[in-house]
């Protein structure tokens, strides 16, 4: 590997998650390995005739350690999930915060969402309606915009260098660890902050998921309503999460004797140019990405040791990704071990690529590849090796995570383990 990069070598060095498996990194590798689904009845909304009564929601939450109370009423819950594991990956990495004078300029955020803090703005909406004008929150639209977790994330940091943004739906999170990486390669910063959040489990967004008919109706069994790739599988389940890496210019890492994970070797994006919502049927787009995320990172098709599908249990994108990997990797797909996190955390949207790639540096430092679960029925169409139900040890060096979102906007990831 020490002889791949054809670029700067940008090193993982922190690491920071609040999700539905766990509130830390180590309690959300404990759960996967285990099994352990976080999906469950909903607790931020009582409405018992609603059509979908369970989601992967993060319960027993606790802002309060990293912001007071005002905060925590003026800010998003994207915001608030964003910030608490920024503070956690930079707690981690050893870095002091807020970042210092000489810190500060040479060091930036960039996050992906889908929706940002939507649930303000419907807040807001909803006090309108039902009390007054004068009741409404001035901060419903400024804390709902996309935006605002990584302003939120530079103020609590004091990260002055370069700030960004990704929303382009499920795939947000990945496209973020990927230009946050270009970012330190062009020599804008020599540490990015790095992620995604999402929090949307509000009646508003379930509701528009509902229509869709995108959403399993396994109300009678949470736990195992996400099933990728499993022939009974009905579609996905609503999550919220955050996940958060330090990237770090690999010079910078060593000056400071800093403890590194893994190497972010490369990325590929893509547009299926296809339709809204459903996948192109011949895979074209994830094909694309896949192919140009290899190609980016100078990897082999046979150097690929494990893939973290984006596996939502929808019954078309579960069919649609198996024939990407077939034909990106050959008769060698049959060999590659592949799970789902979301099996188990659920669909969190612009962060759920960045909890996956969570998932590919963990596999790394442990040899172990976390199962995909509630897989029972084989599918015909879905006939590759997706790790189910039991964690499996297996020496891992490189991995690829893929994101496939709404719109038809692809990503995908390309990590290894670090050799000097």
């Amino acid at each position: 590997m020490n002889k791949r990069p054809h670029h700067e070598r940008v090193v993982i060095t922190g690491l920071g998650t609040i999700n539905p498996l766990g509130h830390t990194v180590q309690e959300t590798w404990q759960n996967l390995v285990k099994g352990q689904s976080g999906i469950d009845y909903v607790a931020a909304f009582n409405s018992p005739d609603f059509p979908i009564r369970f989601a992967g929601e993060i319960k027993g939450f606790d802002p309060t350690r990293y912001h007071s109370a005002k905060e925590v009423r003026r800010m998003a819950r994207c915001s608030l999930l964003a910030t608490t594991a920024a503070m956690q990956a930079v707690e981690d990495a050893g870095l002091p915060h807020p970042f210092p004078d000489d810190l500060a300029e040479r060091s930036g955020v960039l996050l992906g969402t889908s929706m940002g803090g939507f649930e303000k703005a419907e807040q807001g909406l909803r006090v309108y309606i039902t009390q007054a004008l004068s009741k409404v929150s001035p901060f419903s639209l400024p804390s709902a915009l996309p935006n605002l977790s990584t302003f939120h994330v530079c103020v609590k940091l004091n990260a002055q260098g370069y700030s960004n943004t990704t929303s382009t739906a499920c795939a947000a999170g990945t496209i973020a660890l990927t230009e946050a990486a270009e970012v330190i390669r062009r020599g804008q910063c020599d540490i990015m902050i790095a992620g995604g959040t999402d929090a949307v489990l509000t009646e508003g967004t379930m509701l528009g998921f509902v229509i869709m008919r995108a959403l399993s109706t396994r109300n009678d069994a949470p736990a195992r309503a996400c099933r990728p790739f499993d022939a009974g599988r009905d579609g996905f389940v609503v999550g919220e999460s955050s996940t958060v890496f330090v990237l770090e210019r690999l010079s910078h890492a060593l000056a400071r004797q800093a403890h590194i994970y893994a190497e972010l070797l490369g990325g590929g994006q893509s547009s299926d140019t296809y339709h809204i919502a459903s996948p192109d049927p011949d895979a074209r787009g994830a094909i694309r990405a896949m192919t140009w995320a290899l190609a980016n990172s100078r990897v082999g098709l046979d150097e690929v040791d494990y893939i973290n599908a984006h596996g939502a249990s929808t019954p078309l994108g579960d069919i649609t990704e198996t024939k990407a990997i077939k034909a990106v990797f050959g008769e060698r797909a049959y060999q590659i071990p592949i799970s789902s996190t979301k099996s188990m955390s659920g669909h969190s949207f612009g962060a759920a690529g960045a909890l996956e790639a969570l998932a590919c540096v963990k596999t790394i430092e442990t040899s172990i590849i976390h199962p995909t679960i509630n897989y029972e029925t084989p599918d015909p169409a879905c006939d590759l090796d997706y790790v189910p139900n039991q964690a499996r040890p297996q020496t891992v060096n490189i991995t690829l995570s893929n994101s496939f979102g709404l719109g038809g906007q692809n990503a995908c990831v390309v990590l290894g383990r670090f050799i000097e």
